[in-house]
């Protein structure tokens, strides 16, 4: 199963991957290349937002469970999705790329191979669907 981010319902194109560097690059180099921040057009970052979310006052609730907090916030770009615990996900452009920015407190984070096994590793794959997670 392959995750797109959507914004239709017509299937986007996949995240291009990063290089990598040869195989007879220095070790050293490769560890600090491997250990840097994604970053660049194809970098996607994900931030958990466990309080409820509201936009111009209004709060977030999702249309498929009614869920009203516990959110992660995809930043793909200059556009931002918001995915709920039972993996309903929809892009939102009252969220800012500035927005987004705004609110990583802490600049390390965990980096996951790829979108998909991120969403598992955090939960947001559809596993716990109608469960708060404090």
């Amino acid at each position: 199963m392959t995750l797109v981010l959507r914004t239709t319902d017509r299937p986007a194109e996949p995240t291009p991957v990063l290089p990598v560097l040869p195989a007879g690059t220095d070790p050293l180099l490769q560890l600090e290349y491997e250990t840097q921040p994604p970053s660049g057009p194809g970098a996607t970052r994900c931030l958990s937002h466990p309080r409820e979310l509201a936009l111009r006052g209004i709060p977030v609730m999702c249309t498929a469970c009614r869920a009203r907090r516990d959110w992660l916030l995809i930043n793909h770009g200059r556009n931002v999705w918001i995915v709920c615990r039972c993996s309903n996900q929809w892009l939102e452009p009252e969220i800012s790329r500035a927005d987004f920015d705004a609110l990583i407190a802490i600049p390390d984070g965990t980096t996951y191979p790829s979108v998909e096994q991120g969403l598992a590793a955090l939960g947001f794959d559809g596993a716990f669907a109608g469960t708060y997670l404090d």
